[in-house]
């Protein structure tokens, strides 16, 4: 029972890895394009584009927002006037 929970261990950080969100994506692209493929479609560009749409999702969900410089919060300092 050990080694089948590697095995099965294994496997899953094999296919999951470091994000649950590309390997869904991953196995969506295969899968439309194979959905594709079958009803005789030429579908040789579905899964470059989901990589590319996943790609670019997951560097914006990771990317920090900048703050505009109107944006942020400048302290006010007092005149000399008074």
């Amino acid at each position: 029972m050990k080694r089948l929970r590697a095995f099965g261990h294994f496997w899953w950080d094999f296919v999951i890895g470091d994000d649950w969100r590309l390997a869904l994506g991953g196995g969506v692209a295969l899968g439309l394009t194979g959905l594709l493929a079958n009803r005789g479609a030429a579908a040789w560009w579905c899964t470059p584009l989901v990589v590319v749409i996943m790609l670019v999702a997951t560097v914006a969900r990771v990317t920090p927002t900048r703050r505009r410089p109107s944006q942020t919060a400048t302290p006010t300092m007092p005149t000399p006037d008074g």
